[in-house]
């Protein structure tokens, strides 16, 4: 019993902002978005305060971040998150008020500013699963599911979803995004309603791709203009076509797959059959049609690059992310527009901190693929850092430790990812019947036991049959035959002897015709000559 009612008392030492500026921080999260960041971000955006306040800016800008870490708290919830373990270093509890006027007086623009400056490609060349030979993989692809609060402010941007029997749900938006594949960090993103498609949105994000990326697209990206554009960048692209395209045959490859030109461009695409068989025994079969920028058979074979379109799906796990698990399917808070785009920048900013610090967690362990990262194991590891006020600072001793993060996330490590199909589902509140019941994949996930790629041979099309040559028509007919003698004037009856012609009516027809064109003129009655510019 002495053993079991033994105590031990252990000390522990807190850094952090001192006065006004102690609330402002994001646990083990703010080495990533350290002080001086959010100071500069405020002093290019010329958001920061002119004198000392008991809410400072910089403590606006980690109090949003907070607001992305909890969406399920209110205010004054998030608050004590910030304070609850700085043991009475904060100068006292601000009213819910005075946060949202924190809130407005900062704006938009910081965040946005943050974003850009934290967004960017968080492997390094190195890290397993993130590059296709040279190229590190990127795509783009966009999220219509955010929604927002249906207030009429909102409402004035951003529409409810339309069905066929009026409008439903909550005012929806549109993210589109430019994602590394391989650690789902986001490189850029954009943001805006609904009725601006996708393409629109990647047109404003084409300046981030570079000559060293390959970009990955599904078939809403199918098109000429898109093409170009990421031609123009540099980048290499794997994009897969739509079912309205037809693509000439201009050279068929060793591999069957063949050269054609789309806009203008020279472009490689790879048609093939894709066949998985289940645990059950059950097959489902599918069809791709690719086109790529990659034009050597021989150093990118066309069942490599189909198997690496799959790659694709990985912004479709960042998204859940980010919609799912970070934002747990809420309505976002902000009932003003300017609100809303503070809140959804602030959102991806501190949806980008993470992702970095568990990509450097994947580094820090030799060999470890990111997907094997959990995000919901390093957000709560985060969120108990933050209430906790721990990491504040990196510590003296801390080089090559992955902090507390770190630990968390490799001590949990998802097994490897298995080949797994399903029915892609979307839920539609308006009916209870399925949208597509012919869908042939199981509408729960299944493990792929094999798969077969058949790349589908191209054939080159047979020369076109010559046409005969036509007899020239009546018009060419008479033209030559005035040209003879410009000067003279010539009878309807004449020129109808001369070129064969046995229905004089319709002659007359077409010599009136002729004249109203300015080809001929009129000279007397049934008879024309040839205008001297047509002679």
């Amino acid at each position: 019993m002495p053993d079991q009612c033994a105590t031990t008392t252990f000390t522990e030492t807190i850094t952090c902002a001192a006065g006004a500026f102690a609330p402002g921080h994001l646990g083990e999260l703010t080495q990533h978005v350290p002080f001086e960041l959010a100071d500069a971000v405020l002093e290019e955006t010329r958001t920061g305060h002119r004198r000392l306040r008991h809410l400072p800016s910089r403590v606006g800008i980690y109090f949003l971040l907070a607001l992305a870490m909890f969406p399920a708290l209110g205010y004054a919830r998030v608050w004590d998150k910030l304070v609850v373990g700085l043991h009475g270093l904060a100068p006292h509890r601000p009213s819910e008020k005075a946060l949202r006027d924190l809130r407005r007086r900062l704006g938009p623009a910081p965040l946005k500013a943050l974003f850009d400056a934290v967004s960017g490609p968080l492997a390094r060349p190195g890290t397993k699963g993130t590059c296709y030979r040279s190229w590190r993989t990127v795509a783009f692809d966009g999220c219509s599911s955010l929604k927002a609060p249906d207030q009429p402010r909102i409402r004035s941007l951003f529409s409810k979803s339309k069905h066929r029997w009026g409008i439903s749900g909550y005012p929806a938006l549109r993210l589109t995004a430019l994602v590394e594949t391989g650690t789902r960090g986001l490189l850029g993103a954009v943001f805006g309603p609904t009725s601006v498609g996708e393409p629109t949105h990647a047109a404003q994000l084409m300046h981030l791709l570079s000559p060293k990326m390959l970009l990955l697209a599904d078939r809403g990206f199918d098109g000429n203009n898109f093409y170009a554009a990421v031609a123009r960048s540099g980048a290499q692209l794997l994009v897969r076509l739509g079912p309205h395209r037809k693509p000439v045959v201009l050279e068929v490859l060793a591999d069957g797959s063949y050269l054609t030109l789309l806009g203008g461009l020279k472009l490689r695409v790879i048609e093939a059959d894709i066949t998985v068989t289940l645990r059950d025994g059950q097959r489902v079969h599918d069809r791709y049609r690719l086109v790529t920028t990659l034009l050597d058979p021989g150093s990118d074979p066309a069942s490599v690059l189909v198997r690496l379109y799959h790659e694709r799906w990985e912004i479709e796990s960042a998204f859940y992310s980010l919609r799912h698990t970070l934002l747990r399917g809420r309505v976002l808070r902000s009932c003003d527009p300017f609100g809303l785009e503070q809140e959804l920048w602030a959102t991806l900013a501190f949806y980008q901190v993470l992702r970095r610090a568990m990509v450097e967690a994947a580094e820090a362990a030799s060999g470890t693929d990111p997907d094997r990262v959990s995000f919901t194991v390093a957000l709560e590891a985060a969120r108990d850092q933050l209430t906790a006020a721990r990491g504040i600072l990196p510590a003296e001793d801390s080089s090559g430790c992955s902090g507390r993060i770190g630990q968390a996330v490799l001590a949990n490590l998802l097994p490897a990812r298995r080949p797994r199909v399903s029915a892609r589902k979307v839920k539609c509140p308006m009916t209870r019947y399925p949208g597509n019941p012919v869908d042939p994949r199981p509408a729960i996930s299944q493990d792929i036991t094999a798969l077969d790629i058949a790349v589908h041979q191209a054939v080159m099309p047979p020369p076109a049959p010559t046409r005969p040559s036509l007899t020239p028509g009546r018009k060419t007919l008479v033209l030559d035959l005035l040209r003879t003698d410009p000067e003279r004037p010539w009878r309807s009856q004449e020129i109808a002897e001369a070129i064969a012609c046995s229905n004089i009516k319709s002659l007359w027809t077409q010599l009136s015709t002729w004249v109203k064109d300015g080809m001929l003129r009129k000279i007397a009655k049934d008879t024309y000559a040839l205008v001297p510019d047509w002679a």
